[in-house]
């Protein structure tokens, strides 16, 4: 299986390479990784202590983020390195600066893994969520340095359950601990001999709260909002566009606003969606001051502030729900006590089945059913607070998941 692993890599590293010639995330991942080597070079020295963290992709450094914000409190002489697999993270995040050096994590190679260990030498590996890199975790374990798992959530179809997957239970095994997101999680550990387990919830809830307390203020949006309620409808996507517009212009109220954040931030499709509309739109970077104020339609055509612009909510919808992938953050609106809706596809997200078992989410599965359900919230305010207030429950009841992967590293590395 060993054997079979590396060539599998190589081949989707050459596939890659082949990508990179018409798909410009393919080139990006590409041209991310070139000298990546002569790179790390220049930015870590011998000398240096550090602190590693591994992200597949933005939501994993979001959720990896209140754990990188203590280390750098209360290991002021550390070093942060902050790698990443996918291009949709990195590029969005490689000059954030909670971390001394962002990088790409480069091919998982026999090769890639020796040299990246030698001039990274870091004092401890801290992977969020997933992603068990067999080469870079044989090595790791080969150089006794100690690998933790934060937020992770084990899933019973993963390759360490399947028949073959002995090969790499056994590397997962070397991991020193695991600090899972719920008990299902800990027991299908536990299944395979893994006992360095503790359940200490997800980050995510710790950060939401974080941002709940410390929210800025959005002249923009309050001016767009005015006295009128707001629907925020965040990290759509087409599907999801298609029954907003329809409901937009059929059922609309006329003192409701909406404000709609695209996952595609496409200028061609930016514009395509606010040519669909009837009422006033405005897209934002592109409208003035009294045209945002005017519209009822608010277009956002940038990122890094949705978190900031569910604040201003009276309903929340969550986009992704007709993806694979399934439906985006739902504890973002969930912290300022709005009540939430989203499609079908969401089964793969605890907090996401929490929030509908607990009356602070509804989920629809067409049009019409979203037509029923949406027209609800926006003709009952009672019931926009009830479920609202759900949900902020619910997450303030989490424990401070942050605070127990600290302890751990306190314990682990000297200050």
């Amino acid at each position: 299986m060993n054997l079979i692993y590396n060539l599998f890599i190589k081949l989707y590293g050459l596939a890659v390479s082949i990508a990179a010639n018409f798909n410009p995330k393919a080139k990006l991942w590409i041209d991310g990784r070139k000298q990546w080597n002569l790179k790390m070079k220049e930015a870590i020295s011998e000398s240096d202590k550090v602190i590693w963290v591994h992200c597949s992709s933005l939501g994993e450094f979001e959720q990896g983020r209140p754990v990188m914000e203590k280390i750098k409190t209360e290991f002021p002489t550390h070093k942060l390195a902050v790698s990443f697999f996918s291009p949709s993270g990195f590029e969005i995040r490689k000059n954030d600066p909670i971390a001394d050096y962002i990088f790409y994590l480069p091919l998982d190679t026999k090769r890639n893994a020796k040299k990246l260990i030698k001039l990274l030498h870091p004092e401890v590996l801290i992977l969020v969520k997933y992603e068990y890199w067999y080469n870079l975790l044989n090595r790791m374990k080969q150089k006794k340095i100690p690998v933790i798992v934060i937020s992770a959530v084990i899933k019973e179809n993963s390759l360490f359950f399947r028949s073959f997957g002995g090969w790499f239970r056994r590397t997962l095994a070397s991991i020193n601990h695991f600090f899972v997101q719920n008990s299902d999680s800990e027991n299908l550990l536990n299944a395979i001999q893994i006992s360095q387990v503790t359940i200490s919830g997800d980050t995510r809830f710790d950060r939401v709260k974080e941002i709940r307390n410390s929210i800025p203020k959005v002249d923009f949006v309050e001016n767009f909002k005015g006295n009128s309620n707001l629907i925020v409808a965040g990290s759509t996507w087409k599907d999801d566009e298609e029954i907003l517009v329809k409901y937009i212009e059929e059922k609309l109220p006329e003192d409701w606003k909406m404000i709609i954040a695209p996952h595609n931030i496409d200028a061609k499709q930016i514009q395509s969606l606010a040519q669909q509309i009837t009422k006033k739109v405005a897209i934002y970077m592109k409208s003035n001051e009294s045209e945002i104020q005017e519209a009822q339609i608010l277009i956002l055509d940038t990122i890094g502030i949705l978190t900031k612009v569910y604040a201003y909510s009276d309903v929340s919808y969550v986009g992704g729900g007709f993806t694979k992938t399934g439906v985006h953050n739902t504890l973002e609106p969930a912290v300022f006590g709005v009540p939430i809706i989203f499609g079908p596809n969401y089964e793969n997200y605890f907090e996401a089945i929490d929030l509908i078992d607990c009356k602070a989410a509804v989920r629809f599965k067409d049009y019409y059913d979203f037509e029923v359900k949406m027209d609800e919230l926006v003709q009952n305010e009672e019931l926009r607070a009830i479920r609202g207030n759900a949900g902020f429950e619910y997450i303030q009841e989490k424990p401070n998941s942050t605070k127990l992967i600290m302890e751990y590293l306190q314990g682990l590395l000297k200050p």
